[in-house]
């Protein structure tokens, strides 16, 4: 087998097959060799001589003898299932997936937004009764959107909501830093949170689960909101107390809610959240995109030119 430049390790990612995003690599460095692992012994055997490669992650044994490698590309945007002190001993660089979602996640979060807006949930049961009759509707322009999280996906979010003519609110760690949203307000300014809560018509949740996070849409949070109020999760399932949300859906605290992730995951089959007319719900799929290999081989592509550079400052560099 000849030494590689790039090898792409086994994986398979919303259905979409390691070849297509070898070729992917393929096409924007031709100069370079990029070989495809389809077992755990050509993996171990490509990484012994490979300066770059991309994956799920590498068993530390593995990295041990990866004696060439310089630079590892994570196909996730979450890092902490990799071993970094690992790759940190090896003087290997670590990026990740941050940016490839954007797009079609926060496509999602709008087609939530106007599913919930136009009250498309009413037509469907309508449409299921063959009954036609006239409803009320509601008009996104004018709106207030809170998104929680400001990282690559609250930014997308954001940008796609301007045209819309809405005021947005971002909370994040740093608010000094401000962001793309109206107003930006901090994690741990607890009273900015809930104003924003009070304020909104929409809260999307685009954060991270980590101990901050963590039941951050509690039922305190909830009394803070409107009756109108749809609450958007398209982060992770634990941001939000079931128990709270269950809770006051029953009491009609909020108009509804769009789930893509759920506490627990995947959703019982005999879950309480199933019966709720205005609850949309899909199974954790708003990171399916057919441009996913592609994105990342925009990512590779650029940090392989810095590598040969000599430089250090990779684009999604975490380690």
């Amino acid at each position: 087998m000849s030494e590689p430049d790039i090898v792409v390790l086994r994986q398979k990612i919303h259905g979409l097959s390691a070849e297509a995003y070898a070729e992917e690599l393929r096409k924007r460095l031709p100069e370079r060799t990029v070989a495809l692992a389809r077992t755990p012994e050509e993996e171990r055997e490509l990484l012994a001589s490979a300066q770059v490669a991309t994956g799920f992650t590498i068993p530390e044994d593995v990295i041990e003898t990866a004696a060439d490698l310089d630079l590892f590309a994570c196909v996730f945007a979450g890092t902490g299932h990799l071993p970094i002190e690992a790759f940190e001993s090896k003087e290997i660089a670590v990026t990740n997936a941050s940016g490839v979602h954007g797009p079609n996640i926060a496509e999602q979060v709008v087609g939530s937004i106007l599913y919930f807006t136009r009250r498309f949930h009413v037509a469907e049961r309508q449409q299921r009764e063959s009954h036609w009759q006239s409803y009320q509707t509601f008009e996104l322009e004018g709106s207030t959107v809170s998104i929680i999280g400001l990282g690559a996906i609250g930014r997308a979010i954001a940008e796609r909501l301007e045209p819309f003519g809405v005021e947005t609110i971002g909370v994040r760690y740093t608010p000094e830093k401000g962001g793309p949203t109206d107003e930006v307000v901090g994690f741990d300014d607890e009273q900015g949170v809930h104003d924003a809560f009070a304020r909104s018509d929409y809260i999307v949740v685009a954060c991270p689960l980590t101990d901050t996070t963590r039941n951050f849409i509690d039922a305190n949070a909830f009394k803070s909101m409107e009756p109108d109020t749809v609450l958007i999760n398209i982060g992770r399932g634990p941001v939000v107390d079931t128990d709270a949300l269950l809770a006051t859906l029953r009491n009609n605290g909020i108009r509804g809610a769009a789930l893509d992730v759920t506490d627990p995951e995947p959703l019982p089959s005999d879950h309480d959240l199933w019966n709720f007319e205005n609850v949309l719900i899909t199974p954790h799929n708003s990171g399916h995109t057919p441009k996913y290999w592609e994105r990342m081989a925009d990512i590779i592509a650029e940090n392989v030119h810095k590598l040969d550079e000599g430089e250090e400052d990779f684009r999604n560099r975490v380690a």
